[in-house]
Parts: C-alpha cells; structure tokens; sequence
C-alpha cells in the first residue's frame, strides 16, 4: 500500500464539526491555514475549473468581517422587515470565538463548461479537504451557513459577482476538550449492491 490505510481510515472517522463556542481561544498557526487551503486546492474539479475561492480573516480582520456582516444584515433585514437584533448581535460577535475564519466561496466558471452543481460539489470536496487536515492536527473547525452567505449584498466584499456563490464560513479553533465518539447508521442500511 501506498499509504497508511488504517490511520487514514480513522482520519475520516474522526473529522467532527467543533463549534466555535467549544474553542480554546488558542490561536491557531497560520502554517496550519496554508496547509488546509494547499489541501482545499486538491478537491477534484470537473474541467479544472477550480472554482472554490478562499478569504482568511484572523486577528483584527474577525472584526472587520464581523463588522461587515452585522451592518449588511442590518441594511438587508431592515429593508425585508426580517430584521432580529439578537441575530444582529450575534453577528457582531461570535467570529471573535475562532482563531481563524475562511469565507468560502464559488467562482462560477465563466465558459459555464459545466453545471452549476458540479461546481458547488468541487467547493465541497474542498471543505472536506480542509476539515480532513483540521482533523490531522488536532484543530477544530465548523462551516456555518447562515448570516449573510444568502444575501446578494454581501458578494462584493468577498471578491464575488453575481454568478457566484457564497457558501459559508468556516470558523476554526483550538478544542478545549477531547471530542466526542461520532455516530451513523450503518453503511448496510444506504447501500443496495447489483451484481
């Protein structure tokens, strides 16, 4: 074998999402962000389109994103009538929870040379790459899908236009305790074999 299979087998088995209100407050080493985003860089990609895109905020830039995200829910919220003030708050101060935080986001071929949805599952497949690494280094992280990433407003800032897709943030740390046992179902239970 070309690489330790046991140990990889157990990589996948104990990639979790770590919240960020389950971090240390430990900074986490910026060598350790550049791997997982060399790593991200190696998701499969119909065409090599490379679409995934990537935006890493730490130090005072978590107050800039946190600025950012606050006042454009505000503005777009206020407009629709949705608008919550707990949510704002939140806003405004859970990204100071992680020691690092990666807007991810899809840079839509422009060929369009295939799907949208191929496109969204490469960014995927290179989110799961980084957690993989986070998971390798003991590192928490955690992809949140919420706050701003449906507003149209909010594209521009992280260097997307209109075709794109902000996808998510994902929020990184240091645990402060061991992680729990995973738990699935049974692979017998989703798989129907022909032969």
């Amino acid at each position: 074998m070309k690489f330790e299979v046991a140990s990889f087998n157990q990589l996948i088995k104990e990639r979790r999402s770590v919240f960020p209100k389950d971090y240390s407050g430990q900074r986490v080493e910026d060598a350790i962000i550049h791997q997982m985003l060399e790593n991200a860089n190696w998701a499969p990609t119909h065409k090599l389109t490379e679409p995934w895109r990537f935006v890493v905020f730490t130090g005072e830039g978590l107050k800039k994103l946190a600025t950012f995200q606050g006042d454009c829910y505000k503005r777009v919220t206020q407009e629709d009538g949705t608008y919550n003030d707990d949510r704002y708050r939140n806003l405004l101060t859970k990204p100071m929870e992680s020691s690092h935080i990666i807007a991810i986001g899809m840079k839509r071929d422009e060929k369009k040379s295939v799907p949208k949805w191929e496109e969204l599952g490469a960014v995927f497949c290179a989110i799961e790459n980084m957690y993989l690494t986070a998971t390798a280094y003991g590192i928490g992280c955690y992809l949140s899908t919420g706050g701003v990433t449906n507003f149209e407003e909010a594209k521009e800032f992280f260097g997307l236009g209109k075709k794109d897709k902000l996808i998510g943030f994902l929020n990184i740390g240091i645990p402060k305790s061991i992680l729990p046992q995973g738990r699935r179902k049974t692979i017998e239970q989703k798989v129907r074999w022909v032969n």
